[in-house]
């Protein structure tokens, strides 16, 4: 694969990186990513992964931009209010870096589609916030041997986790008889916007770390984040 000059200028800083080079961003633009989510989680991601030129950037996402998002689903607009999420993503996307390949689909993703969409990607990222979807994506992303890059935050707390092939799963962290019933919503509770900033460009970092083999993936990890005293922690499961 070779860098025309304008790509070899945009990911210049990339190409220089040691560890990365030329290999890594041939691998970036090579890579078939599928983003579950465009909101609060979802926009650092689309964003991160755009701009290092993502081959080909699936965005799935049922919903429209509301006014409540724009405190922290940063790449909408006040103009687009109204807009379905995944036009909204896209043409951000597209606006950053017209190298990146990015396929938009506008649907409410549930069991009867998941294998479908999975499918069709090496790496799954999940900002969805209730655990019957994130369970329903996690169980695909096992059963079709796909790693996935998992975020979660509530108010002033995030944290975020990988699970791939051979490693612990989804139940391992999350009881199956854990219910939406027990976690706070983001409407009752709130949310600090630039918190969602902070994991989502983590899980940009994982999904990075995974696709060029840079580093060691939060497998079996999760990083955890507090907010409001500013400390990174970590535990194994």
């Amino acid at each position: 694969m070779v860098f025309s000059p304008e790509e070899s200028r945009r990911y210049a800083r990339h190409l220089v990186l040691k560890g990365m080079g030329g290999g890594g961003q041939q691998a970036l633009q090579r890579a078939r990513v599928l983003v579950v989510g465009a909101g609060g989680l979802g926009s650092p991601v689309i964003a991160y992964l755009a701009g290092a030129g993502v081959g080909a950037l699936g965005i799935v996402d049922h919903d429209s931009v509301s006014l409540s998002n724009l405190q922290r689903q940063v790449i909408h607009t006040t103009a687009g209010i109204g807009t379905g999420k995944v036009v909204s993503a896209a043409a951000f996307a597209q606006g950053l870096n017209p190298h990146a390949g990015i396929v938009p689909h506008a649907e409410r993703l549930d069991a009867s589609n998941v294998d479908r969409l999975v499918e069709a990607y090496d790496l799954v990222l999940d900002g969805t916030d209730n655990l019957v979807t994130r369970r329903i994506v996690a169980a695909a992303a096992e059963r079709l041997g796909k790693p996935l890059v998992s975020g979660a935050v509530s108010m002033f707390d995030g944290q975020v986790t990988v699970f791939a092939p051979g490693g612990p799963g989804f139940a391992a962290l999350y009881p199956e008889d854990a219910s939406d019933d027990d976690l706070p919503s983001c409407e009752a509770t709130g949310i600090l916007g630039p918190l969602t900033g902070v994991i989502g460009t983590l899980m940009a970092m994982e999904a990075i770390k995974l696709i060029t083999g840079i580093g060691t993936p939060l497998i079996g990890r999760v990083l955890t984040y507090d907010g409001k005293d500013a400390r990174f922690s970590e535990f194994s499961y």
